[in-house]
């Protein structure tokens, strides 16, 4: 009787790891599509992981209740929902997300009916397993598989799976493995099934839907973004380890955004980077060595370009899909004037916190242009252990500007950037401008010396569309605007990115 039920309850226990990996992918993906559309990726990931891991526990409650009778039977049928709804998650969440208006509570709903799913499966396989397998045998054997697939799970979603597949189609994917799953056991126990042509039939049309959603998910993804960017036409959307990136066309304006959030528009752009670069440049002490963290769109490193005392352009971005794009596109090379193919740039793409730990060389001017602090992957940029590293790569008279979002919308965040800033410099310079895309928006120029004019002009380029060297306007705030008490930004805080949540909530 063991060696002939040996080879069913080897099936049974690959199921597990089918689950577990399944499982995993509905929850990894839930929480990254959260992120790209809501922020906040610790509270996001949070709350998905607890109401996941709830949701299983309320499932493996319930498992109790179910009538011993036709065990394999469910078993079968809670597989092929669990393709169903795990699969359909991210499509459904993609499609709504304009539209619905409790996004939020849809998500938690579909990630908890995914969990419970699953919860459910686990008791209902170990007490089909327990006539055929010993206990212990049976405990280990299904925490194994468990384990293993959900170490597969995690490694391969961010490496393989969102590069390749992207979100819509990792989740379509495993939920058509699920499917798989359930027809191979209708098959191979179609002796133990109480109802197997049904259930073949329930699973073939079930693996038939996904499939089709499956190859129409380029259309689903272009619909779904195109309602995000209602009026914007779409021309470039990629997936990468650390972001989404969507290139609109208005017209002849091009505008990029970074996991929904607005980057730039080729309308107005040039008031951004003139007066984040130039400034500093202007100022400066020496510009022979200078460096960018984030801009891998080359907008900022065109601007610091155009002074001839640059000797070497030092470009620090982590996502090799940005640069890239930025190097290639024919009409973003025009945008950027081709800054990064000069000979003068060095472009390494790492994370700019763990690049600064290693870093020997000492810089003139340093430009910070980091996306948002909208999560605290991206707070800790902003934060006081950053800014010490950071101090660092610095010459003794280097001058340093960080891009430190709307002191309007925003001003707890934007004054929070300048005090922070304080603790690892001697003195800091706020200004703002108007950008039309964004509004009123902020920067902060930090010094390390003890004393500094910053209203003296040093050298100047010709042909400026929007900055004129007169710095003294920019550095005025107004009622709405001017200075606010605020916590220092801190890795164990991250009051940055509180502030910023609340204000930018509103």
């Amino acid at each position: 009787m063991a060696n002939r039920t040996q080879p069913i309850a080897v099936l049974l226990f690959l199921s597990v790891f089918t689950i577990a990996t399944c499982g995993l992918i509905y929850e990894l993906v839930a929480g990254t599509l959260a992120s790209y559309l809501l922020g906040d990726s610790v509270k996001q990931f949070s709350f998905i992981i607890g109401i996941y891991l709830f949701a299983m526990g309320v499932g493996s409650y319930a498992a109790k209740f179910l009538d011993e009778s036709r065990l394999l039977d469910k078993f079968i049928e809670i597989e092929i929902m669990v393709g169903l709804v795990g699969g359909l998650s991210s499509t459904i969440l993609f499609m709504l997300f304009q539209n619905a208006a409790y996004f939020e509570t849809l998500l938690y709903v579909l990630v908890f009916l995914t969990g419970a799913l699953v919860g459910l499966e686990l008791p209902l396989l170990m007490n089909i397993l327990q006539n055929r397998v010993e206990f212990k045998d049976l405990v280990s054997n299904v925490f194994t598989f468990d384990y293993i697939g959900s170490l597969l799970a995690s490694i391969a979603f961010p490496i393989l799976l969102v590069p390749q597949l992207g979100l819509i189609r990792t989740s379509l994917f495993f939920g058509i493995l699920n499917i798989i799953v359930a027809i191979i056991l209708c098959f191979r126990l179609k002796s133990e099934i109480f109802n197997p042509r049904a259930l073949r039939q329930k699973a073939f049309a079930a693996l038939l839907f996904l499939v089709m959603i499956f190859f129409l998910s380029e259309n689903i993804m272009s619909y779904a973004e195109g309602n995000l960017y209602t009026g914007e036409k779409i021309v470039y959307a990629k997936s990468t380890p650390y972001q989404r990136l969507v290139l609109t066309r208005v017209k002849e304006e091009l505008r990029l955004y970074i996991n929904n959030n607005l980057q730039f528009s080729t309308r107005d752009e040039y008031r951004y980077h003139e007066s984040l670069v130039h400034p500093v440049m202007s100022k400066a002490a020496s510009v022979r060595r200078v460096l960018v963290l984030g801009g891998g769109d080359g907008l900022a490193a065109r601007e610091i370009l155009k002074y001839p005392e640059v000797e070497q352009l030092t470009l620090v971005d982590l996502d090799p899909e940005m640069t890239k794009l930025f190097s290639q596109n024919d009409f973003l090379t025009q945008v950027n004037q081709h800054s990064l193919q000069d000979p003068k740039l060095r472009i390494i793409n790492q994370d700019a916190f763990v690049w600064l730990r290693d870093n020997q060389e000492k810089f003139d001017v340093a430009i910070i242009d980091f996306p948002d602090p909208s999560n605290y992957s991206l707070g800790k940029l902003y934060s006081n252990a950053f800014y010490q590293t950071f101090a660092k790569s610095l010459t003794d008279s280097a001058l340093v500007v960080v891009q430190s979002t709307s002191p309007y919308n925003a001003p707890k965040s934007f004054w929070c950037v300048n005090q922070t800033l304080l603790q690892s410099f001697k003195a800091t310079y706020p200004y703002h401008v108007l950008v039309p895309s964004f509004g009123d928006w902020g920067y902060v120029i930090a010094t390390r010396q003890d004393f500094f004019d910053v209203n003296q002009t040093k050298r100047r380029v010709n042909k400026l569309r929007f900055y004129d060297y007169n710095f003294a306007p920019f550095s005025e705030f107004g009622n709405d605007s001017k200075f606010r008490e605020t916590e220092v930004n801190q890795l164990d805080n991250q009051a940055l990115v509180r502030y910023f949540m609340e204000e930018w909530g509103k």
